[in-house]
């Protein structure tokens, strides 16, 4: 990997066997990194960095202002969201199988006495999981009428810099764990979009007209997305 210095943004650059350049920017630093083809020199990979600056400084100035959760201590009315929706924590502690409860705005986190702050996180975790693995079975099967395409399999897991993926060979999803607490619109819109790239590889105006025609709104659950608060998290690349 190579770097170039633009003033004061630093762009990492990788070289492999791909036909087009591409641009992006990661949470929650605004990291740059430019995707390019290994014919390309670097002079021609500088040129088209200056080109895209401006939209560069955009990105970066979104993810500046775009709050940060509290770490979370898993104490009692502590907040944690599912679904959009705000809730408060009580943790119960009890000789039973760990389990969690929602009952109107609580979430109660039943676990082992003397349970680790780690331990609950992980309980809590698996819950969301379950949540999600629930719920998008539903979600893709209608867009798959939609859209007329087929998910052969899909994930969730843990992701830094993205909400979701697309393997189009494997016709395969995989979705961000921290989808399961956010509004379930902003699900489906990272749902749609991946499922969309079974179409179209790119981020191109093909894309953006399927986009456009089955889910004429994406761009307002994009932007709800991007405002609200992500994980706090020691992020590394």
């Amino acid at each position: 990997m190579e770097q170039l210095k633009l003033g004061n943004i630093t762009v990492d650059v990788i070289q492999k066997n791909i036909k087009n350049i591409h641009l992006s920017v990661h949470p929650p630093t605004g990291r740059v990194r430019i995707s390019a083809p290994t014919r390309l020199d670097m002079d021609t990979i500088r040129v088209f960095a200056v080109s895209k600056l401006s939209w560069i400084k955009k990105q970066q100035a979104k993810f500046e202002r775009q709050k940060r959760e509290a770490p979370r201590e898993f104490l009692n009315r502590e907040s944690h969201y599912f679904k959009g929706k705000r809730y408060l924590l009580k943790v119960i502690e009890k000789n039973v199988a760990p389990k969690v409860e929602l009952r109107h705005s609580i979430i109660k986190l039943y676990v082992r006495p003397k349970a680790s702050k780690e331990k609950m996180r992980s309980i809590l975790n698996e819950w969301y999981r379950s949540q999600l693995k629930a719920s998008l079975p539903v979600i893709i099967e209608r867009w798959e009428r939609k859209l007329n395409v087929q998910v052969k399999d899909f994930g969730i897991r843990k992701m830094k810099t993205k909400w979701g993926t697309c393997n189009r060979e494997a016709k395969r999803i995989w979705l961000n764990l921290e989808l399961a607490k956010k509004p379930v619109e902003c699900l489906e819109y990272i749902v749609v979009h991946e499922m969309v790239h079974l179409s179209e590889r790119n981020h191109n105006d093909r894309f953006i007209s399927l986009m456009d025609e089955f889910m004429p709104k994406w761009r307002f659950y994009k932007d709800e997305l991007n405002r609200l608060p992500v994980r706090h998290e020691d992020w590394n690349y």
